[in-house]
């Protein structure tokens, strides 16, 4: 009996380890509460992290599904085309154009966790900026 208690309490533990480790939602909290400021706005600091949270995932954005042929896992990979970033002109980047919603195919789509105002302001600022690897 005792025995049996023990290893129903090991099972209870493990499962709710396994549960905690799934859940993505502490990302996606942390990550809106960070303000991305209205200027110098740096990619490593406040935008890839934005990315990580939204976008880099399996069957959206990643390396391996690149869904809409866009990776945003790195600078690099998310500068490659200038037609989804132009740097300086964030009004001609497609990538501005689907997080506002203003293209036939608004990112995140419907039950992924919307980008916030101040992410969506802080994407075009750094745009506006030149887009740069900072």
């Amino acid at each position: 009996m005792k025995k049996q208690l023990i290893n129903i309490c090991l099972f209870i533990l493990f499962l709710a380890l396994i549960i905690n480790a799934c859940d993505d939602t502490t990302n996606i909290i942390q990550i809106d509460d960070v303000v991305i400021p209205s200027s110098n706005v740096s990619y490593s600091k406040y935008i890839q992290p934005v990315f990580n949270a939204k976008c880099n995932y399996s069957g959206c954005h990643d390396d391996g599904s690149k869904a809409g042929g866009l990776s945003l896992t790195t600078w690099a990979n998310t500068t490659t085309d200038y037609l989804v970033v132009a740097p300086g002109y964030p009004d001609n980047s497609k990538l501005v154009w689907t997080i506002r919603g203003q293209s036939t195919t608004p990112m995140p789509p419907v039950g992924y966790y919307p980008l916030t105002k101040n992410q969506i302001d802080g994407i075009i600022t750094w745009i506006k900026e030149g887009a740069e690897n900072n």
